[in-house]
């Protein structure tokens, strides 16, 4: 008996053990803790988590689904997890075992143990006691009864000496690191705000300057709302990966892929290769299995495999938000529109939401049609935080579909406004970048320009950069443009949307304001590798859509009197609505080809062209110039 320390007896019992299996699930609850040190209070039972989380064989319930089932046994979500309330939740889940531990300071010493129960029968499975002279050497000790419980669980020798990097070693070597990330991993989680974690991931690499995983999820953090922060803490954890275990490299690898190289193609290889390395889900923020229904097949137009992973995802943990969103996205780019407005449906009866469902169900409405869901969607997100600005946005897109450009102009800045005073400075600037755009398509050349040179005042980031150079192109500044596409290039070689979409438009922009349209469409032949997936401004905020490559080069087409080929591009755009989403080409596609059919001199095609387009735009602010230009055209037919 540890005198003094606990009641658990050391004696084993006299049956033999049961090993459990690699299909079986552990609950970890919290280490009691009776040194009267607050630092050990979260904080071990998060170092033996990523101790156990290094096993392919061994398998945690995730605090997600802890604090699900903590809610349905009547308890507070964030109720301290003590070994019998783990105890109940393990029979809940249908998992196996139960481990509970604690910590005593014996005399000058730390006294350890760690005990596995069968959760079902109460049999005792494992149960150990470790010593540790100083504060200093707990984590050892912890990393220590970690090794002796794998070993004792069934997982063989070699794959315990392939993934036991020591937790001193794979994660820091500083408790109080360790407390402040373990602390904002919980808040994290109890909030569902990733922001309000940073300053915690702050003080614990203040603490331990190496400390790779905090970096990470610093990264993760600040998302896609500050992409320039994002990418530089993804970039110090990629540096420091050699100090972390084999499930958190896989992690770190697919965040420095995704964040700051925009390499897609080795983002899904990354998480390919970690699916199948940790075949069974772990405790971490993001499991492979999710992250690989978002960007990583989406972008790179891998639809069928994003909705498998998203499906799995949903199975899994019905009440986590993001496996709806990516599927609704998914959906949404197949124009699957009523299937995805049933994911959020979904989505909202499990109450599993995040701003991006609003968004998401605001702009399936617009698509359709639905005045009355528009209404009630725009009058929910009145006052709300994160929601807000998003929903003005999406609101600002429908009605340039409709040709209400003042109306649209109203919601944009009520959308950067919002964004602004939420420090959103990313956002904001991509809401002008976005209005840049669709001012120059609809010929209003000066506030086109106004807009893109007020995104670029407040971020130079990828994506507003390209979508202001796009409007700066189309408003006759081509040159500006081509300038940007060789600094996209330069500051981001390998990234997929720059090489495959951005920097390729903004060349055959510049190639078709000299009149050299053959070579606008070589250059936009690069495009057509992922020229059906989303990318950086559809997803997940939907700024803009897709096929801006298919405008061009219908234009260049044009030029070159080379009709049905024109004809063709523009189709695509009509064809592939959700792909487009809200984007104004959406709606300018009709035009086009109603242009095209004239210039081919098919009347019949050319009137029902110019009719879908009119019909659309028959609210239409009447000084827009391009519904003048298109009236004239119409007349004149």
């Amino acid at each position: 008996m540890l005198i003094g320390v606990t009641a658990w007896s050391l004696a084993r019992d006299s049956a033999a053990k049961p090993k459990l299996t690699d299909k079986d699930t552990i609950v970890l609850a919290e280490f009691e803790n009776k040194t009267g040190d607050a630092v050990f209070d979260d904080t071990l039972r998060q170092g033996l988590s990523a101790e156990l989380e290094q096993s392919p064989y061994l398998a945690l319930i995730s605090d997600v689904t802890v604090r699900q089932t903590l809610t349905m046994m009547g308890q507070p979500k964030d109720a301290r997890l003590t070994a019998e309330i783990a105890r109940q939740v393990c029979e809940r889940t249908g998992s196996v075992a139960v481990l509970d531990g604690l910590i005593a300071l014996v005399g000058s010493q730390y006294v350890l143990g760690l005990r596995a129960r069968d959760c079902h029968s109460g049999s005792t499975l494992d149960q150990q006691q470790v010593a540790a002279a100083r504060k200093e050497d707990v984590l050892n000790a912890l990393s220590e009864m970690s090794r002796k419980f794998r070993t004792k669980a069934g997982e063989s020798l070699a794959t315990l000496e392939k993934h036991a990097m020591p937790l001193s070693e794979a994660t820091t070597p500083s408790m109080d690191a360790l407390k402040a990330f373990s602390t904002a991993t919980k808040l994290s989680l109890s909030s569902g705000n990733h922001e309000r974690s940073i300053p915690l991931l702050h003080r614990a690499v203040e603490i331990d300057p190496n400390f790779a995983m905090a970096y990470a999820r610093l990264g993760y953090g600040y998302g896609s709302a500050h992409p320039e922060q994002s990418a530089e803490y993804a970039a110090k954890a990629w540096r420091l990966r050699d100090r972390v275990s084999d499930r958190e490299r896989f992690y770190i690898d697919f965040a420095y892929h995704r964040q700051v190289t925009g390499n897609l193609e080795k983002v899904y290889q990354t998480l390919d290769l970690w699916i199948q390395t940790y075949p069974r889900r772990g405790t971490m923020t993001a499991n492979p299995q999710d992250l690989l229904g978002g960007l990583a097949s989406l972008g790179i137009g891998r639809f069928e495999r994003g909705m498998e992973a998203a499906l799995d995802g949903i199975a899994t943990d019905p009440d986590l938000a993001y496996p709806y969103i990516n599927l609704a996205l998914a959906q949404l780019y197949l124009n699957r529109l009523t299937a995805a407005e049933e994911t959020i449906r979904r989505a909202t009866e499990r109450k599993a939401l995040t701003p991006h469902v609003p968004m998401l169900e605001y702009s399936l409405a617009a698509l359709k049609g639905d005045q009355a869901q528009i209404e009630r969607i725009a009058d929910s997100a009145k006052g709300k935080r994160l929601v807000g600005h998003r929903i003005a946005h999406v609101e600002a897109l429908a009605l340039v579909r409709a040709g209400r450009l003042q109306a649209a102009r109203q919601a944009s800045v009520r959308a950067v406004t919002l964004a602004q005073q939420e420090r959103g400075s990313d956002l904001a600037a991509t809401y002008n970048a976005t209005r840049a755009v669709w001012e120059a398509f609809c010929g209003n050349l000066a506030e086109a320009r106004t807009s893109a040179l007020a995104a670029l005042d407040l971020s130079p980031s990828r994506d507003v950069k390209y979508a202001a150079g796009l409007a700066l192109a189309l408003a006759g500044n081509s040159a500006q443009s081509e300038t940007f596409a060789g600094d996209l290039v330069k500051r981001f070689p390998e990234d997929t949307f720059v090489n495959f979409t951005y920097a390729p438009v903004l060349r055959a922009l510049g190639f078709q304001a000299k009149g050299n349209f053959a070579d606008s469409l070589e250059r936009l032949e690069a495009t057509r590798t992922y020229e059906l997936a989303a990318n950086g401004l559809n997803f997940p905020n939907l700024m803009l859509g897709g096929l801006h490559s298919a405008c061009l080069r219908g234009e260049a087409y044009v030029q070159m009197r080379r009709y049905v080929e024109a004809a063709a591009e523009y189709q695509k755009i009509l064809d592939h609505r959700g792909l487009v989403g809200l984007d104004p080409i959406g709606t300018l596609a009709h035009l086009q080809l109603g242009r095209t059919f004239a210039l081919s001199e098919d009347k019949a095609k050319a009137k029902t062209s110019y009719q879908n387009f009119l019909t659309l735009w028959k609210e239409a602010d009447p000084d827009v110039p391009i519904l003048k230009r298109a009236k004239s055209e119409y007349e004149k037919l």
